[in-house]
């Protein structure tokens, strides 16, 4: 039988056993454990940060005080400073050797380690070798001549109008654009006083085409490469969301169409009447290269579908004439006269009685109540005749049209054009505001004929059309088959949720 000390013993391992029934020698106390044994609580070095005040955070505090004392009295003094052996500068050869050894500046004379002279063995050239072959990249810039741009890259004069003249057979040269790259290749010439000869030319004329001058026997041969384009719309579909132009933007739409699409819907339906579940479809013209290249082009359709009804405009042109027509082929274009600003009409032409004079007389105009700072447009295409201050009218200013007509603009909070300038049908020319005898801001917009105030409403504003006959059935042909292109275009992916 075992005793349980007897296992734990035997199961200690071997510094165990060798240590069974041995008497460990008992240690003397020393000095330093006879005072932690009498003073336990004592610290020799106290925390000056804590208990402070107390008896022992002063005596840490005389013991620190008592230490520094010590150092200042031990030390050699502040104003005897303790001189050391300065070497002398390196001269001659061993300052040439140092020098090239040492990392320094290049324009503090750094080199690149010590140069060897040249020995018998080497041979000097009687002249510099040159490339065999140069290749490099021509960027056509605005107003710069091909033949001329290659004369400038090393290209012979009389090779350069060559070349010009075999790519003026498959492309106008005013037709390339500016930053077209031109890759060229020039062989070995014969003299470094000759022009190396051209080996080979190419680049991308157009969308559809690259071009390529390649020397063969001795001649310049063009070589034209078409390229297989695919004409297939792309069509985005989305949620209107937040916002309609990030959501048409997130969802892959052409920022340029999507500015087309807003205005487009804007003349049949207020944006602002557009609810977030509103799904908008976008049919923008595409061009896919073979080469993977794309071109976006115009907008061809604008739909939207949601709880204020449903539009469907289809771009249609007529003899340079772009308008938009909705599915049964109606139209809107403009008419002579177009109304400078969105908002309400408060006051019409004729007698009335005046809000600030409080006398009755004639109101020369109609009152548009807008909010500050709206825009204000021309109604038509024309000339500035005056913009300034103008007595009762505030900030004014005075438009001459053609055919005797004129326009003018009163009240404005800041004008936006000059006497003497020219403005398109639609151009902003100032704010509302509310200068001038005004109560509120709003615009006054008076309509002459040959320098008499007539009433703006007698004015046609808007001429609605409709096409009929062989337009009608080519606009419905168009139709249909905008609506069979499918979701995404070429690339058949769909974008249902496009939110930012």
């Amino acid at each position: 039988m075992f005793l349980r000390s007897d296992q734990g013993l035997e199961q200690a391992g071997g510094a165990a056993a060798l240590s069974f029934g041995r008497v460990s020698p008992v240690r003397q106390p020393g000095l330093i454990d006879r005072l932690r044994e009498r003073y336990p609580d004592f610290e020799a070095v106290p925390d000056l940060g804590s208990r402070i005040g107390t008896m022992d955070w002063w005596r840490g505090a005389a013991t620190c005080a008592a230490l520094c004392a010590a150092v200042v009295l031990l030390s050699p003094g502040f104003e005897r400073p303790i001189y050391a052996k300065v070497p002398g500068a390196l001269t001659g050869s061993d300052a040439d050797v140092a020098r090239a050894q040492a990392i320094a500046p290049i324009a503090a004379g750094a080199t690149t380690g010590t140069r060897l002279a040249a020995t018998n063995l080497v041979t000097p050239l009687s002249e510099t070798p040159e490339r065999p072959i140069l290749q490099h990249t021509l960027t056509l810039g605005a107003g710069s001549g091909l033949a001329a741009a290659l004369a400038r890259s090393g290209v012979g004069r009389g090779e350069a109008t060559l070349a010009a003249d075999l790519i003026a057979d498959a492309i106008a040269l005013g037709d390339l654009k500016s930053g077209t790259q031109i890759d060229l290749t020039l062989g070995r010439r014969a003299d470094k006083s000759q022009p190396r000869p051209l080996e080979k030319l190419a680049f991308r004329a157009r969308f559809d085409l690259s071009l390529e001058l390649i020397r063969a026997d001795g001649q310049l041969a063009l070589n034209e490469i078409p390229i297989a384009i695919d004409h297939t719309p792309l069509r985005i579909r989305g949620r209107v969301g937040d916002s309609l132009y990030r959501s048409a933007r997130a969802a892959g739409a052409p920022a340029k169409a999507v500015e087309t699409y807003i205005r487009s819907i804007a003349t049949r339906m207020p944006i602002s009447r557009l609810g977030a579940d509103a799904q908008f479809d976008i049919i923008v013209e595409q061009a896919r290269a073979a080469t993977g290249e794309v071109q976006m082009g115009n907008l061809l359709y604008a739909g939207l579908d949601g709880k204020a009804g449903k539009v469907q405009l289809v771009r249609w042109e007529d003899g340079g004439r772009v308008s938009w027509f909705d599915g049964k082929g109606k139209g809107e274009r403009k008419g002579q006269m177009a109304m400078p600003a969105s908002g309400r009409i408060s006051s019409g032409f004729g007698l009335r009685r005046h809000p600030v004079l409080r006398f009755t007389r004639m109101h020369k105009g109609l009152d548009i109540a807008a909010g500050y700072g709206a825009p204000i447009r021309a109604a038509n295409d024309g000339t500035i005749a005056f913009a300034g201050r103008n007595g009762g009218y505030g900030n004014f200013v005075r438009i001459n049209h053609s055919g005797g007509m004129g326009t003018g603009y009163g009240h404005m909070s800041r004008i936006a054009v000059r006497s003497g300038q020219r403005v398109a049908r639609g151009q902003v020319i100032g704010y509302v505001g509310s200068t001038g005898i005004s109560t509120g801001p709003h615009l006054h917009y008076e309509l002459y004929r040959n320098g008499v105030a007539i009433n703006p409403r007698s004015v046609s504003f808007s001429v609605v059309e409709q096409l009929g006959g062989n337009d009608l059935r080519a606009f419905r042909a168009k139709l249909a088959q905008l609506m069979a292109v499918p979701v995404g275009g070429t690339r058949a992916t769909t974008t249902e949720t496009a939110e930012e």
